[in-house]
């Protein structure tokens, strides 16, 4: 008789599978297991994939929990990786950011903040206000939402932050400078195809920008990460998540600060 596969087995099968799809950037038709219906059993995924990642985390980005999900999760935010392959720097031209043809891909308008000090390993609570302490810069950028599951994000946030976050990579623009002052104040507005798909701004986010970095320090040091000088925070999406595909042409107008454009193609191995 066959025994069952461990709870460890299961999350290792689960990680490899999205792992071995997004190396290759090859879509995935179904969730590989067993969905998860907890934010721990997600990470446990979420770490047992890290694990096999053949690169280094140089961020992280935040994203929202539906409030209709909140109460069952027990939490407002979500966390996943952002590898080094999978960090641009704005050209000042037309973009070109790769997409998995037939997973999830949007366009994510966002304020990135970078880590400027080593935190404290053992402080496990934070306020915004310390938080905010731990920031040297922030900058203007892009969030490319991305899995090989389309239905990524019809599926609950359990199963985004089980697949890293649902996070393809992390295009970085200009700094905002004086963004202590200025941050809340900036318009943005998304446009995909000629069309305005979303306007919004730092306040758009529950509880704000700098919320996404507490919870942020909070989630990494809870689970053995604790956030380096460096790190960049994409904090979460300001206008929405808008869905793309591969041929979309795209804008985020970060009015007074500075505007990313850019066209999606098809991603190879």
């Amino acid at each position: 008789m066959t025994a069952e596969p461990s709870r460890e087995q299961d999350a290792a099968a689960i990680a490899q599978a999205f792992v071995a799809a997004r190396l290759s950037q090859a879509a995935t038709p179904d969730y590989p297991g067993e969905l998860p219906t907890t934010m721990s059993r997600s990470y446990e995924i979420q770490e047992a994939a890290i694990t096999l990642f053949p690169d280094a985390i140089i961020g992280w980005k935040v994203g929202g929990v539906p409030p209709a999900q909140q109460p069952a999760l027990g939490i407002h935010r979500l966390a996943g990786p952002i590898f080094a392959r999978n960090q641009w720097t704005d050209n000042g031209a037309t973009n070109t950011l790769p997409v998995i043809e037939g997973g999830f891909a949007a366009v994510e308008a966002e304020f990135i903040a970078r880590i400027g000090i080593d935190a404290d390993p053992a402080q496990l609570d934070w306020t915004v206000e310390d938080a905010m302490d731990q920031i040297d810069a922030v900058f203007i950028g892009i969030e490319l939402a991305g899995s090989p599951l389309s239905a990524i994000n019809d599926l609950g946030s359990a199963i985004v932050a089980s697949d890293f976050g649902n996070n393809g990579g992390l295009l970085v623009g200009a700094e905002l400078a004086d963004w202590r002052e200025r941050m809340d104040g900036v318009v943005v507005e998304t446009v995909i195809d000629g069309v305005v798909v979303g306007t919004g701004g730092a306040t758009s986010l529950a509880g704000g920008a700098m919320e996404s970095v507490r919870f942020l320090l909070e989630h990494c040091a809870r689970r053995g990460r604790p956030l380096t000088k460096g790190t960049l925070i994409s904090t979460g999406a300001v206008t929405g998540v808008h869905r793309i595909y591969a041929g979309s042409d795209w804008s985020c107008d970060f009015q007074g600060v500075g505007r990313i454009k850019g066209v999606t193609v098809p991603a190879t191995a």
